[in-house]
């Protein structure tokens, strides 16, 4: 990933290459500006030549995926014909906490309710709790608002011109006749397409019975048409050639007789409701309308013309890929790099008593959030010179007020750190970030602090 590059007065120039910012780190040419994301800030540059970037998002339930890119259109003197190169700057994918909010709210309805089940009856008060125009609820809220939240950080560390979006579904045949509607608009042009695209993504792009992978799949009816099934998304899986003919006309019961723990696999995620697609539906719109507030350009894209994208250019299936594919664009260059994974964590509770299952109290924490100088949620970088955690670890702290913390890094979670050992690199700020390498799988905490911020850092 590019590192993020400010002027003496705090204006975004150009990201640059890693190695750059090394090297103006050793000659005292630069500061760390802020560790994560990484950003340098020149001591004596004021201004410069800067290119338009654009800032595209592809918005899921759980994850959302952002791209930077610097847009460059080429047009042919021959035929006068433009093409669109997207030079990939840096791949963000933003993990939300929204199913962690849904399940709080909903543990503080149950013991609210319980706490007045044992007092006199109130009159009811819903008649003055009517919700405002275009309100969502809290787990919904939250991904519109830490989406637009981090486009305006970006905003602050790159010279972004425009934005696209991902907001509406691919759908040609209400494009070729707008009045197509019931059974005809079913049976139209897209018939399957939708629902094909679906069962992918819910099975796993793999046979429901067998588990085979990478294999041509075909559409298979759970409880067959013969014998009274229907065409409903929950009566529909994903079997190869082979599971599908040997199943035939065949209930899923006798098909899986010898096999319960596949039916009962089979019978489960088929029954899985639609609630990521549901919050993606419910959130789009509330997106675009935050997005166009900040004043930028917003360009709208269609699914379709993504998959169609990530398709011709050969590109893994992935949220920050598909942001990168978002719009109209010919070409697109750096889409290998490492992708900064940055995880909506919160900044702690309000809640100073601690419950068990049953909605009683257990403990109680102390107001105190904040022990010899650190706070659960810092970055720091940890030097132990003797006994058995020898090492330097750097993470996020999880603080006790005996001076021995937890800190978790990239390899894993230590614990018995002592305040002592500890620098403070950055404050928390609700996030934790870990950058994932495209070769291989797990993450390395923090672009550049292991390889870059050591010169910075010495001395």
């Amino acid at each position: 990933m590019q590192v993020f590059v400010l002027d003496k007065h705090k204006k975004p120039l150009m990201p640059c290459h890693p190695a750059r910012a090394r090297e103006l780190l050793g000659n005292g040419k630069a500061v760390v500006h802020k560790m994560a994301p990484f950003a340098i800030r020149l001591k004596e540059r004021i201004g410069g030549e800067v290119q338009p970037v654009r800032i595209k998002l592809d918005p899921g339930s759980k994850t959302t995926g952002l791209a930077l890119v610097r847009e460059e259109i080429l047009v042919s003197p021959e035929t006068g014909e433009t093409e669109k190169t997207a030079h990939v700057l840096g791949l963000v994918e933003l993990e939300h906490r929204g199913g962690k909010i849904r399940d709080r709210l909903a543990a503080r309805r149950a013991f609210r309710r319980r706490r007045r089940s044992n007092l006199r009856h109130r009159t009811p008060r819903f008649d003055n709790r009517t919700k405002p125009e275009g309100w969502l609820a809290p787990s919904l809220q939250h991904r519109v608002d830490t989406t637009v939240a981090w486009v305006n950080r970006f905003r602050k560390l790159v010279p972004v011109a425009a934005l696209s979006q991902e907001l509406v579904r691919f759908d040609m045949q209400k494009m070729e006749n707008p009045e197509t509607s019931g059974a005809l608009y079913q049976q139209g042009t897209l018939a399957g397409y939708e629902v094909r695209e679906y069962l992918l993504e819910k099975w796993g792009r793999s046979c429901a019975y067998c588990g085979a992978e990478n294999a041509p799949l075909e559409v298979d009816h759970i409880h067959p048409r013969s014998r009274g099934g229907s065409d409903r998304i929950s009566n529909l899986t994903l079997a190869c050639r082979p599971c599908n003919e040997r199943k035939g006309s065949n209930p899923v019961e006798t098909f899986l007789a010898r096999r319960p723990e596949v039916l009962a696999r089979v019978l489960s995620r088929a029954k899985a409701p639609l609630r990521d697609a549901s919050a993606v539906n419910a959130t789009r719109w509330a997106l675009f309308r935050s997005l166009t507030q900040t004043g930028l350009p917003v360009e709208q894209a269609s699914g379709g013309r993504t998959k169609w994208n990530r398709t011709r250019f050969g590109l893994p299936k992935s949220h920050c890929l598909d942001a990168a594919c978002v719009g109209k664009v010919d070409r697109i260059e750096g889409g290998n790099r490492p992708v900064l994974s940055i995880k909506a964590t919160g900044r702690g509770s309000y809640q100073r008593t601690r419950l068990d299952s049953f909605g009683f109290p257990r403990g109680i924490l102390t107001r105190k959030k904040a022990h010899f100088g650190f706070a659960t949620g810092d970055l720091v970088r940890a030097v132990v010179t003797t006994g058995k955690k020898i090492g330097t670890y750097v993470g996020r702290l999880a603080v006790r007020a005996s001076g021995s913390f937890n800190l978790q890094a990239g390899s894993g979670l230590v614990q018995g750190i002592s305040h002592k050992v500890c620098r403070l690199l950055q404050r928390a700020d609700g996030y934790g970030y870990s950058l994932a390498t495209p070769n291989r799988k797990e993450s390395a905490f923090l672009p550049g602090i292991n390889a870059g911020l050591s010169i910075a850092h010495r001395g």
